[in-house]
């Protein structure tokens, strides 16, 4: 039974009974794409009240996770695994256009991220204008959230002979984008567990990226990953993700919400 009444003025019940009736409109989700990821598969979504998107997201099994290889080949630029649209009529509301899903069986420099980890780009620019990314453009974003860095990274010899590149600017990856970490992470001297990533190109954002090890993922627990505020984002954004996991059908709801506009 809904109840939704208190026994107020007028105005005050006039209040309280339309945010009951908001309360009532269902929440209904809206397929995206799906792939096949490590023999099991990843679907994109968003959750709308009305004409009004409150989540978005994808359903990832933790097959996927489990199947995930321990050894996979080098190649430059990476290969993402799976390219998944969410659902367009919910773009506009959410600023989220696609997820890319890389797998990195050992992990990639700097040091806190050399273990197995997988990479869920959220991109905010159209699928055309991401993978033309070639990181031919230096230029930096003329402000990071507080608290972010965007080093620029020697490789080593073998990894420069494979790249063609010597340093990575702002650890820009080809089709992927500069790579945006927290300040205080780029300096552990152990492994991280998951965190946040702010993608960069063209001296704008491009990309939010959970950035998640296979070890938390096998945890089978939910968690939480702070969402920074992102200057120079021009149009809405996430400002939360929770990661929920359904014991009973064996995967993770990635979920982010509170979408407001950019400043």
């Amino acid at each position: 039974m809904l109840r939704c009444y208190r026994p107020y003025g007028a105005l005050a019940l006039a209040a309280v009974l339309c945010a009951c009736a908001a309360k009532a409109v269902p929440v209904v989700e809206v397929k995206g794409e799906c792939a096949n990821v490590f023999q099991a598969q990843v679907c994109t979504w968003v959750r709308m009240r009305g004409t009004t998107v409150v989540e978005a997201g994808a359903t990832v099994p933790v097959t996927s996770i489990e199947n995930a290889p321990t050894e996979a080949p080098m190649g430059w630029p990476p290969t993402p695994v799976a390219r998944l649209r969410l659902p367009e009529t919910a773009n506009p509301q959410t600023g989220l256009t696609e997820l890319t899903v890389y797998w990195e069986a050992t992990g990639h420099p700097p040091g806190p991220y050399l273990v197995p980890h997988f990479d869920f780009h959220f991109y905010t620019v159209p699928p055309d204008e991401q993978v033309a990314i070639d990181c031919a453009d230096a230029s930096k974003p003329a402000a990071l959230p507080a608290g972010y860095a965007l080093p620029d990274l020697t490789l080593p010899p073998e990894m420069a002979q494979m790249t063609g590149v010597s340093t990575l600017i702002g650890l820009c990856v080809p089709r992927m984008g500069m790579h945006s970490l927290p300040a205080a992470e780029l300096q552990d001297t152990v492994p991280f567990h998951g965190t946040m990533v702010i993608g960069y190109y063209h001296s704008k954002p491009v990309f939010i990226e959970p950035m998640l090890t296979r070890a938390l993922l096998l945890e089978k627990r939910p968690f939480n990953l702070p969402v920074p505020s992102i200057p120079g984002m021009a149009g809405a954004y996430p400002r939360t993700f929770h990661a929920d996991y359904d014991a009973q059908q064996q995967l993770y709801h990635f979920v982010f919400a509170g979408f407001a506009p950019g400043t």
